[in-house]
Parts: C-alpha cells; sequence; structure tokens
C-alpha cells in the first residue's frame, strides 16, 4: 500500500477493531489481508482499495471508489452459500476497506495454474458448473447482475464449496444500461475474455449476460483456454460478437456430450438463445449428469425485467460497432495468465482485484447478515443522529427526484422508501406509517404485490402499525408478508425469518403467548441452521424465546434458557456487553418468579451497577434494572429501601420522559404501594389521586 494504505499496515489495526496479519492478495487496485476481528475473536479478509496514483483523474479516481463501494452494498445485501459473506465496511484514513468472510481454497484461475495450466478434472467442471448456476439463480433472484464473471471472481473451497466473490460491477438487472455512467471515463465493465456481446456492443445487459461469462469461464477450466484466445483486445472483442465458438469437445474428446451442448447454449451470440435463467441451466447440467429430471426446490423466482432494445447507430440489421472504450482496453487477465500482480501496472478491464487470492487459514463458517431487531434498520452508536442526516438526505433526494424524474419513477419511490425507513428508525411511526402507505401503492403497482421490494414495504409498514398500537393490523400484515416472502425467497431466507421474528412480537403484544413462543422458537431454530449458534440474530431470538417462557409461566424453563444465553453472550460479546447484560436481567427476573429473592437482588444490583457504568445512569436499561431492584427489596420486606429505590426510578423518568409518560406514571404508581406497605396510607392516597389526574388529562387508560 502507499499513503494512508501504508499506515494501516504498520498501525495493523483499523477503526480499533481489525487487527491486520498478513498480506495474501494483491491486485492493480486492491489489496486483501488475513485479519483478525479484535470485537468477536474470529479471522476475517479485509480488502483495501488503494489510493489513486495522481496519474489517475478525479473521474476515474471516483468511479473506482464507487464501484467499490456498491460491492460493499450489493454483496452484504446476499445471504446464500455460493456467495462470499460481508461482514463490514467502512473507510479508514481515506483508504475504503471491506471485511468479509476468510475462505480458505482459491479461485478457478489459481487452480488452473496449480495445474499447470492443464484443463481441470471433469468431475469437478461438473460440480463447478452446478454449484455456480445454483449461485447464480439466487443473485438473480435477488435482482443483481454480476458482470464481471471470470475464474478469478469464483472460489473454490477446501471441501468443495464454490463461492462467487467481487461485485464490484455488478448492478440491478433492469437498471442503468451499463453505458450510461461509468464508461464514459474509459473505465471499462467486465474482462474482455470473458465479456459477453451485449456488454461489448454496448447493449442492455441482464441476467443472461452472467450467463454467457460463466459459458466462457467453464469452457476455460475445461480445455485449458477460453473460447477467443488472442491477445489483442480487438481480437477478443470482435470474436465474442461474431465468431461461433469452437465446441470444447474438438479440444478435449473426454468430454461429455451434455456439458458440450450446456457451453454452447451458453456462448449464444443473442441471450435469447441462451438457458432462460441459471435455474433453467442448473437443471439442464442436472438432468445430463444423471440422465434424470431433478427434484429442484422452488425457488420464488422473481424475473427481472427484460432487456430494453438499444438503438445501434448504422443501417438496419447492421452489426453493432465497438464501443468506443475499447480501443484503449488490453486483453485483460485471463485465468492461466502468469503475470505477478504486484508487478503488473494497474489493468483498468480487470476489476477492482484482478486477482484474488486466499490464505490458507482456518475457513471461518459463513455468518449471514441479517437483522437482530424486529425493524429492518441499521445499528450502531449515535443511530439517531444517523438516522436525522439521512431523513434530511433522503427528503432532498425524494424532492429532487421527483422534480426532475416524475413522482412514480422507481428512482423517486425508493428515496421515498428510504424517507420513510428513517423516520420509523426515529420514532415517528404515524409520518412513516403514512409514507410507507404511500409508497406501497406505488411499489405494487409498478412491481406487483409480491417483489421483494414491495415485502419490504410492507414489513416496515406493519412494524410501524404495532408501533402506533394497530396490534391486530400489524399481525395481520406481516403474517401476510412472511407467508408471502417464504414463497418467493424461500422459508429460510434471513428476510423471511426477520419478519416472522415481527409476526412474533405482534402475536406476544396481544397476549398470545403460546404462539409466539412457536413462531419465536421456529425462526431461532432456523437462523442456528442457517447462521449459527452464536450468530446476534440467533442469540436476539433466543432471549425472545426466555420472554415467551416467562410469560406463560415456565420460569424454570425460562431460568435454564437464559443461564446458557448468558453464558453464551458472555462468550460471544463479553460480560459488559448490553445484549450480555440483557440477557442476564432476564435471568433474575426469573429467579424472582421461581420465589428466589436473594438471588434475584444480587443478580439484578450486579446488573444494574454495569449498565450504570456501562450505559450511564440515566439510561432506560439501567433504570429498569433498578426498578427490578426495588422488586425484589419489597418482595424480602424491605420496604423502606425499596421506596428510595423506586423513587430514584420515577425521578429519573420525569426528568428524561416528563411527568406524564406512561413508564414515569408506573414508577409513581410503585411509589404510591410502597407507601402503603409501610402504612402512610394517606401520603399514598395522594400520591394515588395525582397518578389519576396526570392519566385522566394524558387520555391514558388506568393500569390493570
Amino acid at each position: 500500500m502507499t499513503g494512508a494504505a501504508t499506515g494501516m499496515a504498520e498501525t495493523r489495526l483499523i477503526q480499533s477493531r481489525y487487527r491486520l496479519l498478513d498480506l495474501i492478495g494483491r491486485g492493480g487496485m486492491g489489496e486483501v489481508w488475513r485479519a483478525r476481528d479484535e470485537s468477536l475473536g474470529r479471522q476475517v479478509a479485509v480488502k483495501c482499495l488503494k489510493p489513486m496514483s495522481p496519474q489517475h483523474d478525479e473521474d476515474f479516481t471516483r468511479i473506482v471508489r464507487e464501484r467499490f463501494r456498491r460491492e460493499a452494498r450489493v454483496a452484504a445485501a446476499l445471504q446464500h452459500r455460493g456467495v462470499t459473506v460481508v461482514h463490514d465496511f467502512g473507510e479508514y484514513e481515506g483508504v475504503l476497506y471491506l471485511v468479509m468472510e476468510l475462505l480458505d481454497g482459491r479461485n478457478l484461475s489459481q487452480l488452473l495454474e496449480d495445474n499447470e495450466q492443464h484443463p481441470l478434472p471433469v468431475d469437478d467442471i461438473v460440480d463447478i458448473a452446478e454449484q455456480v448456476a445454483d449461485a447464480l439463480g439466487y443473485t438473480h433472484q435477488q435482482g443483481i447482475v454480476h458482470r464481471d464473471l471470470k475464474p478469478a471472481n469464483i472460489m473454490r473451497l477446501s471441501d468443495g464449496t464454490v463461492k462467487i466473490c467481487d461485485f464490484g460491477i455488478a448492478r440491478p438487472g433492469h437498471g442503468i444500461p451499463i453505458t450510461s455512467r461509468l464508461t464514459g471515463v474509459g473505465v471499462a465493465m467486465g474482462t474482455p475474455h470473458y465479456m459477453s456481446p451485449e456488454q461489448i456492443s454496448g447493449g442492455q445487459v441482464d441476467h443472461r449476460s452472467d450467463l454467457y461469462s460463466l459459458g466462457c469461464v467453464l469452457y476455460e477450466i475445461a480445455t485449458g483456454a477460453p473460447p477467443f484466445d488472442l491477445e489483442d483486445s480487438w481480437g477478443i472483442l470482435v470474436g465474442h460478437r461474431d465468431t461461433p465458438p469452437e465446441p470444447p469437445r474438438s479440444h478435449r474428446a473426454e468430454l461429455p456430450g451434455f456439458f458440450d451442448r450446456v457451453v454452447l447454449d451458453l456462448l449464444a451470440k443473442t441471450p435469447e438463445e441462451r438457458p432462460a435463467d441459471a435455474h433453467d441451466l442448473r437443471r439442464r447440467i442436472a438432468v445430463g449428469r444423471t440422465g434424470e429430471q431433478p427434484f429442484l426446490e422452488p425457488t420464488g423466482q422473481v424475473p427481472l425485467a427484460p432487456p430494453v432494445p438499444v438503438a445501434f447507430p448504422g443501417p438496419p440489421h447492421a452489426a453493432p460497432r465497438l464501443p468506443a472504450w475499447a480501443a484503449a482496453m488490453t486483453g485483460g487477465h485471463k485465468a492461466t495468465g502468469t503475470a505477478d500482480p504486484a508487478l503488473t501496472p494497474p489493468d483498468r478491464s480487470a476489476g477492482l482485484t484482478c486477482a484474488w487470492t486466499t490464505g490458507t487459514g482456518p475457513a471461518t463458517p459463513p455468518a449471514h447478515g441479517t437483522l437482530a431487531g424486529r425493524h429492518e434498520r441499521e445499528t450502531g452508536p449515535s443511530r439517531k443522529s444517523r438516522a436525522q442526516d439521512a431523513l434530511r438526505e433522503f427528503g432532498r433526494i425524494a424532492e429532487d427526484r421527483e422534480r426532475t424524474l416524475g413522482p412514480d419513477h422507481p428512482e423517486t419511490v425508493a428515496a421515498r422508501q428510504q424517507t420513510a425507513y428513517a423516520l420509523g428508525r426515529l420514532g415517528r411511526h404515524a409520518e412513516a406509517h403514512e409514507l410507507h402507505v404511500a409508497v406501497l401503492m406505488s411499489r405494487e403497482h409498478a412491481l406487483g404485490p409480491e417483489h421483494p421490494d414491495t415485502l419490504r414495504c410492507r414489513h416496515n409498514l406493519a412494524f410501524s402499525l404495532s408501533r402506533l398500537g394497530h396490534l391486530e393490523d400489524s399481525y395481520r400484515t406481516a403474517r401476510d408478508v412472511a407467508a408471502a416472502r417464504a414463497r418467493v425467497l424461500g422459508a429460510g431466507h434471513p428476510d423471511t425469518l426477520v419478519t416472522l421474528y415481527e409476526v412474533g412480537y405482534a402475536l406476544g403484544r396481544l397476549g398470545r403467548w403460546t404462539e409466539a413462543l412457536h413462531t419465536y422458537r421456529q425462526v431461532a431454530e432456523a437462523r442456528t441452521r442457517l447462521l449459527g449458534a452464536d450468530h446476534a440474530d440467533t442469540l436476539a431470538t433466543r432471549y425472545e424465546v426466555g420472554i415467551s417462557l416467562g410469560r406463560l409461566g415456565r420460569s424454570a424453563d425460562a431460568l435454564e434458557l437464559y443461564r446458557v444465553l448468558v453464558a453464551d453472550r458472555t462468550r460471544v460479546n463479553g460480560p459488559d456487553d448490553p445484549e450480555t447484560l440483557r440477557a442476564r436481567h432476564g435471568l433474575g427476573v426469573n429467579l424472582g418468579r421461581l420465589g428466589r429473592w436473594e438471588e434475584a437482588l444480587a443478580e439484578a444490583r450486579a446488573v444494574c451497577g454495569a449498565r450504570e457504568r456501562v450505559l450511564g445512569a440515566d439510561h432506560a436499561d439501567t433504570l429498569v434494572s433498578r426498578r427490578e431492584v426495588a422488586v425484589a427489596l419489597g418482595w424480602l420486606g424491605r420496604w423502606t429501601q425499596a421506596l428510595h429505590t423506586y423513587r430514584q426510578v420515577a425521578d429519573a423518568r420525569t426528568r428524561l420522559l416528563g411527568p406524564g409518560h406512561p413508564d414515569t406514571l408506573a414508577g409513581r404508581d410503585d411509589e404510591a404501594h410502597c407507601l402503603e406497605q409501610l402504612g402512610r396510607s394517606r401520603e399514598a392516597a395522594d400520591l394515588y389521586r395525582e397518578v389519576a389526574a396526570l392519566r385522566q388529562r394524558s387520555g391514558q387508560p388506568p393500569p390493570p
């Protein structure tokens, strides 16, 4: 690295969390380090975008950085065993970095080099083809087209798993044509040996372009060379556009006939002649391999928007010309290239990394990032401040897009949906609800009722309904969204589980705790399988299982669950993490429910002290723990101490929330109850009347 990147390597610590250990990959524009996540104690890969040298103009630098950010956004949204898992993204001392799972394996380019440029074994090739088809089927379902599929971007792990990585130039399949923004400064989109004819000609690119690129990859690992193996970039591009490829079996007779047909179909010049989609490709491979029709799980595939016809210059039926940006293009690194990336100048056609390498350390289990909360939201410090900034920014963007594109343009609707999302994060649920309803109408009209974007809007609508107290409506909406997401995305998809979690929350608020318990257990089991037992979302769901058990009077079961959860939280997050303390609070509550009040008091005091130290004396969670101390003191007959503690809680809530807030009034009720127990009936009666008057003025119902 140079400049800030060199400093990053020397300090070996990014954002006080990721400690760089050793360099495991280097390309023209990026470096990949094996690192340790100090917070979670796991090994990760950190990809850093090297600062651009002064010779690069501002547009080129801006676009390279934009690609890097897009890779982070796109990859983080994909949750599939065949896609590299992204854990984190940020900027440190001017250097963009991306934190991913550390993979134990080799990319296909390296496998060919390891094999001395000879093709891979037939069984391995067919297995790779089937796994990549499965992963592409998923990414295309999510509306993402990779657009730079090549051997260096496909990893084969030591256990045989195949993963797609490097989504630096991926875009929505129905998005902006590739020639509209990102080619104006000579930054080529894709690598010549693996580019589809429509990419080369500047036409609209959809999921079938990825299928063509996969055909080039399969051709190369099966024969040892890509289909148009020329050194001149123009010759390569013209070959893709005009020249029929030679059958792979003409180079290697042992290849099975079905594989020959599959690859030639993938390399068809027009998208319409290729397999309809990756699921069709996977079916063809499975049929060819076994001779039987395979059982394929329902995919709930969401078809991408059809390609937009592109008017090419010249007379009707004339072949499209090669675009101007191709004139300066080099051939790029094919899989069998042996150039040392450290000594090779940046190749703008080879993506951000040029070549992707990996260490040989232990593989990290996939940790598919989902959402631990009931609302699909970002977490982290200064959340409210960031939400306010986001609200202002998205509001401005929505106004600009409505003025320039119109109110129903997809980009305008997307900005309005983000605005509603930011309103919900700020607790402005009535405004969020109103905007979600308007956006939902636009989404359903443009995309249909079960498009993932429509379902995301309906999910957040269910969230706002519950926060507005419309619990039955929230439950029905969340239930319907969960069923739709299960059909479209699959029952085990993270988004489906997020909505099922919301269903459980609504059921609990409605007092339907048996159903809530069943729902939370269903989510916990699925997240354990998908994410692992130690993932934050899995642990959060187990906490809700404990809440449900306690509400059903099964305190012994809840106590046992919380003991295990506290141990797991301590191991994963540390003893003072807020979530560890939340689990300890649940443990203390259930000790009290079992009548073990001395133990409950000790636990409540310990948790209250830790929360005060970690979160602050006036934090809502600290006040909840302080109240639990008072509850235990009361049950032990120590009413004078209980009264003092209840008053501390009520005074703090009055100061922070106001005298008429429901939590403040509940604290005053607790205080009055203590006065009664101490025989101070007149003071208790006066306080009860004061609380009743405040409750009446604020329109709140009396406590049950």
